[in-house]
């Protein structure tokens, strides 16, 4: 019976690897997976060694301080793969573990396939030659990594992004509205300070404050807060009620696609929910912040190579949408863009046809392709 180990970190990898999961397993349902997964993947038939959670560690500072915990892991998850050998090892994101892990077991004859391309295009570039050792294929879910990588000389594949292939491209408002117990009337402003701790700290606060910073000027706006899990709701409730004094806000769990649909604007966390808005074809305000010593060691090595960091820009190479970094996301910034937004329908429109226009460029069926390339090699091994 083929077996194939899955590591994946944090929310949007294990929404990756549960979609994979049930592609190949809708063709093999003979094919066993296990290894570090979230609900999601294990919803979708794998064995959970451990939880993803215990990966999503964010910036270069966090990971020192997590350095010993996440090593022990590593050593002990080597030993496992080591002695009992898969049939195929796949690394789904979480590039700092993955990689050490694909080095390792293709070293031992272990095919790899790494599932979503390190940004190696934008910092940490020497990371080209860790990837050409550590991996038989890469999947790539936007379509200018793979161009990258083969000119580098790493085995890559466009495989489209997922998300593009489930999400509605026009939503309908009233329903998400409806389902969440939001007016039907009036304007509704997500607020999306990320799904880890670290950034939910740095961002909660001044994502609070910004709202009350709207409030003062648009007195019939609501505000909706999806929380990927319960203490992530405690955290912000308290960093909200100390902002803004008890200002409203509807906080769901879970739900972020539904608060995404219902809203006018959202203010988020850059990262893949920039993604997630673009192609529900919704305006945003997008905030970068990570630790002051992250930044400052990001800053002295010159690690960043790209002019923006929201993905919508970066799709479009444009600043199609406002984003904002370190000392730049404050309330006196991150306000007057909302209301911009809020107050343009113009300029929303022709937003939402640019937004259009790069959602149906990922459209690929991308779980299907991944799965086709995933039985390619398990069929080659």
């Amino acid at each position: 019976m083929p077996r194939i180990a899955i590591v994946a970190g944090e929310v949007s990898g294990d929404r990756l690897g549960a979609g994979l999961i049930r592609a190949v397993q809708a063709r093999r349902p003979d094919i066993r997976f296990s290894g570090i997964a979230g609900p999601l993947m294990q919803a979708a038939g794998a064995e959970a060694w451990r939880h993803s959670d215990e990966l999503a560690v964010m910036g270069l500072a966090e990971v020192v301080r997590h350095l010993p915990r996440l090593r022990r892991i590593i050593r002990e998850f080597e030993a496992r793969l080591l002695a009992d050998p898969p049939d195929l090892y796949i690394g789904i994101d979480a590039p700092d573990f993955n990689l050490r892990i694909e080095r390792t077991v293709r070293a031992a004859g272990i095919p790899t396939v790494h599932y979503v391309s390190p940004s190696v295009w934008a910092w940490r570039s020497g990371r080209v030659r860790v990837l050409r050792e550590a991996c038989d294929m890469v999947l790539c879910l936007l379509p200018f990594e793979a161009d990258f990588l083969h000119q580098h000389q790493v085995p890559a594949v466009f495989v489209g992004h997922p998300l593009a292939d489930e999400l509605p491209a026009d939503p309908d408002p009233q329903a998400a509205r409806l389902q969440l117990g939001l007016p039907a009337t009036g304007r509704v402003v997500a607020i999306m300070p990320g799904s880890r701790v670290g950034e939910l700290e740095r961002l909660g606060p001044v994502f609070a404050a910004t709202a009350r910073w709207l409030k003062a000027r648009l007195p019939d706006v609501v505000f909706v807060a999806p929380m990927a899990r319960p203490d992530l709701r405690e955290r912000f409730a308290v960093h909200w009620q100390q902002a803004t004094g008890g200002l409203p806000v509807h906080l769901v769990d879970g739900q972020s696609h539904a608060a995404m649909a219902a809203a006018d604007a959202i203010l988020l966390a850059s990262g893949t929910a920039t993604l997630e808005a673009m192609l529900l074809n919704r305006p945003m305000v997008v905030a970068y912040r990570i630790s002051p010593l992250s930044y400052a060691l990001v800053k002295l090595f010159r690690l960043i190579h790209v002019q923006h960091m929201a993905l919508p820009n970066l799709l479009a190479n444009q600043r199609l949408v406002p984003e904002f970094v370190q000392a730049q996301v404050e309330p006196g910034t991150l306000g007057p863009a909302l209301l911009e937004l809020l107050e343009n329908p113009a300029n929303r429109r022709q937003l939402g046809q640019r937004f259009h226009e790069l959602a149906s460029g990922l459209r690929q069926a991308a779980s299907e392709r991944a799965a086709d390339t995933v039985l390619a090699m398990l069929e080659r091994s």
